[in-house]
């Protein structure tokens, strides 16, 4: 037996994502304009080791969002096209990407979320 999977739900999902992808490329631009508040304020050694951990963590997380909002957006046009063809199926590979790639973005928030708040700290001691 098949497992049914709403597409409307599966649409909602990547919708979602989507629009958390552009908050969290938001929150990257505000922090990193406070980091370089923090850096110009600040230039003893250890302040400056701590601005580039996460000049380099906020690089990466910006890369990754990216890389994510291009594969909602590619999972996305394969469930349109199939959709267009069978007029309400998926391919269970389709589905299985799909799972994927939510997961991959739940992990991604949790992980930036950590981020955000080990930033926060920073920031409170040297702003």
């Amino acid at each position: 037996m098949k497992n049914h999977i709403n597409i409307k739900y599966v649409k909602n999902l990547n919708n979602d994502a989507l629009r958390g992808i552009v908050f969290y490329t938001q929150e990257l631009g505000i922090l990193q304009e406070r980091l370089q508040e923090i850096a110009a304020d600040n230039t003893a050694r250890e302040v400056q080791e701590k601005v580039e951990h996460f000049q380099n963590q906020f690089s990466i997380h910006q890369d990754y969002l990216t890389k994510l909002r291009h594969d909602i957006q590619i999972n996305d046009k394969a469930i349109e096209a199939q959709l267009q063809v069978t007029d309400a199926v998926i391919s269970e590979r389709t589905a299985a990407e799909h799972a994927g790639i939510h997961e991959n973005y739940i992990t991604e928030e949790n992980i930036f979320n950590n981020l955000r708040h080990e930033f926060n700290r920073f920031a409170a001691q040297w702003m």
